[in-house]
């Protein structure tokens, strides 16, 4: 069933969120960095048709784009988590200003060859792992849930804008100028976008804590993932999905030059085709979501896009390549969105930009993997080929993963902070860096409600881990039936008090179900324990 908040949110307008000037700002930059990233993967795909005839070759500018993603997204997430994310955002963009003039340069001075644009698509797609967590990590702070949607679907909308727009001016420069000044306008816009969120006033962090250290913040973001079935569930259909929808991106230059007529302005007809077709379904996400929910709507999107990149392998003129185009973009964006905002209602605040770098990990990952084996069959055999094996692999997958995989959204108050009790003060003087930090709770229950005691605390063994916790057991006595020790080992003293700034209205639910199992007149019985350190 669709989320009943979510169905709520639809009364409002699409554009709603643009009403919040922070979200309206940092819409406008992304908008800005999107045409950015289109406008060099067009050159940079264009460009490589004319250095080398190997489909393969061509296709791996889309793994060069998207591998980075792949590789630096969780180091990304955590560096956005832990640091000022005003600021992390505008390197983002310098690094790709910098990357884009280095390409400009190379193109100018004829220096550019077939691994080095790879090489140089592989730096620009660094800038996007960089980029793209923080900005993930932002949108829910600067407007309300209830508007959540709406705020993704105008991300979606700013995205595939990008996608007509870039394609459009590097087209026009492509055919006028030549690729070396699309890279040289590249540079120039992401310096704007840089300015831009350099505008923003972004609201510090409160918290009596010292910030997370870097390698305790990637274990923290990594383990949270890894216990949450909703999180798993949505990056297996987000990998699988790009992993065959993909093909038709990577392959689209090659089909371009098969159709009647094809050449640059068709290429750029064609993107553009699918980005209108996407920006189209984004308004009315919002309204599809709350009558079908995410579940569907992932379901009828993989099916339309597979049918969609089937009538793109057997057309022979733009006229009916550039309609199927159109549809695959909606088909795109109605799926994309929908993973993304479930993947978004699945995580809290504090590793938002963790999970989302994960997140984007597995869509890249697919993605990459999606391009490089696409463009190794249709080297085996031709780009038709590649692309109806792809549509098939597509709803195959689809079928084998609907069922077992859901990604429904949960309720909006499972991941809202509290503070229901103090944080616990230790009698003997403790630093924050000491550790681990060992915790026992002792519980006496009835021995006959034992399954549904361990139901219970397999639900608490998840919590306590998603949290931050570094391992968990649960111990029962042998010599006394029905009496059980839980313990819950955390790094340091600081990282068991930031488990408890951590505690949600799931959390206190959860506690409640744990204590109405104890039996006795008084509650568990809690104990600390901090690590000695010994000298040899």
């Amino acid at each position: 069933m669709p989320d009943t908040a979510l169905a709520e949110s639809t009364r409002s307008g699409a554009f709603a969120p643009l009403r919040h000037s922070a979200f309206r700002m940092l819409w406008s930059a992304t908008l800005t960095a999107n045409v950015c990233v289109w406008m060099n993967d067009v050159a940079a795909a264009w460009m490589m048709t004319s250095l080398t005839t190997l489909p393969l070759m061509v296709a791996l500018v889309q793994s060069a784009s998207t591998l980075p993603v792949f590789l630096l997204g969780v180091p990304s997430g955590a560096l956005a988590d832990i640091i000022d994310r005003r600021r992390y955002f505008a390197a983002t963009q310098v690094w790709v200003a910098l990357t884009a003039s280095i390409l400009a340069l190379a193109a100018f001075t004829d220096a550019l060859n077939a691994p080095l644009l790879l090489a140089l698509t592989f730096a620009n797609g660094i800038g996007l792992a960089m980029r793209w967590p923080v900005f993930a990590a932002i949108v829910p702070e600067v407007v309300p849930r209830d508007e959540l949607l709406q705020a993704l679907a105008l991300n979606g909308i700013a995205m595939n804008a990008s996608r007509v727009v870039g394609p459009i001016v590097a087209g026009a420069l492509l055919a006028s100028a030549g690729s070396p000044y699309v890279f040289g306008l590249n540079a120039v816009l992401s310096i704007g976008s840089c300015l831009l969120i350099l505008r923003w006033k972004s609201e510090p962090k409160v918290s009596a804590l010292p910030g997370e250290r870097f390698v305790g913040a990637v274990r923290v973001g990594l383990q949270f993932v890894r216990q949450s079935p909703r999180m798993r569930a949505v990056l297996v259909r987000v990998s699988l999905f790009f992993l065959q929808s993909t093909a038709l991106l990577a392959l689209l230059p090659l089909e371009a030059r098969r159709l009647e007529g094809g050449g640059a302005g068709t290429y750029t007809v064609l993107i553009a085709s699918m980005g209108l077709g996407a920006i189209v379904a984004a308004l009315g996400l919002p309204r599809l979501r709350g009558e079908h929910g995410p579940d569907r709507l992932v379901q009828a999107g993989t099916v339309v896009q597979a049918a969609a990149t089937a009538v793109v392998a057997f057309a022979t003129t733009p006229w009916l390549a550039a309609p199927a185009m159109f549809i695959n973009g909606m088909a795109w964006i109605s799926t994309a969105n929908s993973l993304t905002m479930s993947a978004q209602l699945a995580l809290p605040n504090w590793v938002r930009a963790r999970g989302m770098a994960i997140y984007q990990m597995a869509l890249m990952g697919g993605a990459a993997l999606g391009a490089a084996l696409w463009g190794q069959v249709a080297s085996s055999s031709n780009v038709r080929v590649s692309l109806l094996a792809a549509a098939a692999t597509g709803l195959v997958l689809m079928v084998a993963v609907a069922k077992r995989f859901s990604v429904e959204t949960g309720s909006s108050e499972e991941f809202t902070p509290i503070r229901p009790f103090p944080d616990p003060v230790s009698v003997i003087p403790v630093e924050g860096d000491e550790g681990p930090v060992m915790v026992t709770i002792e519980y006496c229950i009835d021995p006959h409600r034992a399954d549904e005691f361990a139901a219970v605390m397999q639900e608490t063994r998840r919590s306590r881990l998603q949290n931050g916790a570094l391992s968990w057991g649960l111990f029962r006595d042998t010599g006394k039936p029905g009496r059980y020790l839980e313990y819950i080992l955390d790094e340091s003293w600081i990282e068991h008090l930031r488990r408890f700034e951590r505690f949600t209205h799931y959390d206190v639910e959860l506690r409640e179900r744990r204590i109405a199992f104890h039996e006795g007149p008084q509650p568990p019985l809690v104990q600390r324990y901090v690590g000695e350190r010994l000298v040899d």
